[in-house]
């Protein structure tokens, strides 16, 4: 009877997620190594959350970790974060082209730039201005050759 229950939820929740994001979650058999992906799953998401207000932590690589983690450990905390209004577009746009919208690129940009310029303005040592200025080149390099996917282009992936 449980597990009837679990497979209504299991096909519900990935009604809810739409057809593209219904084959992402792969939950693994072992109850242990679930709660393992689980609590990883966790972690990266708070270090995502402190991301936000870190300038030296990010934020995506956390909150992509954490999706992968909760699709192979926990369906609910997958698909809560899927869903989620900020987080669940730019997710499955990397899982399914490997690449994130120009707003989110822009506003990446935008965040590093105002985050790592106050930084630099606080900071009293020179070298530490100029590590901190090196750091986000880097990142801005890396954020450069992520690919950006035009809203007006077909899904003929």
């Amino acid at each position: 009877m449980q597990s009837a229950d679990n497979n209504e939820i299991i096909a519900s929740n990935q009604d809810m997620l739409g057809p593209q994001a219904a084959g992402l979650l792969r939950l693994h058999p072992s109850p242990l190594i679930r709660s393992l992906y689980l609590g990883a799953g966790c972690l990266a998401l708070m270090l995502g959350a402190l991301g936000v207000i870190l300038p030296i932590l990010p934020t995506t690589p956390f909150v992509l970790l954490a999706a992968a983690c909760f699709a192979r450990g926990s369906e609910r905390f997958h698909c809560k974060l899927m869903t989620n209004r900020y987080t669940g577009p730019i997710i499955l746009e990397w899982r399914l082209h490997r690449s994130i919208p120009r707003k989110a690129k822009r506003l990446a940009y935008i965040m590093t730039a105002l985050s790592f310029s106050i930084s630099i303005l606080i900071v009293p040592e020179m070298w530490q201005k100029i590590m901190l200025a090196t750091i986000a080149c880097i990142l801005a390099f890396f954020l450069a050759r992520i690919p950006v996917k035009e809203a007006n282009a077909t899904n003929s992936d």
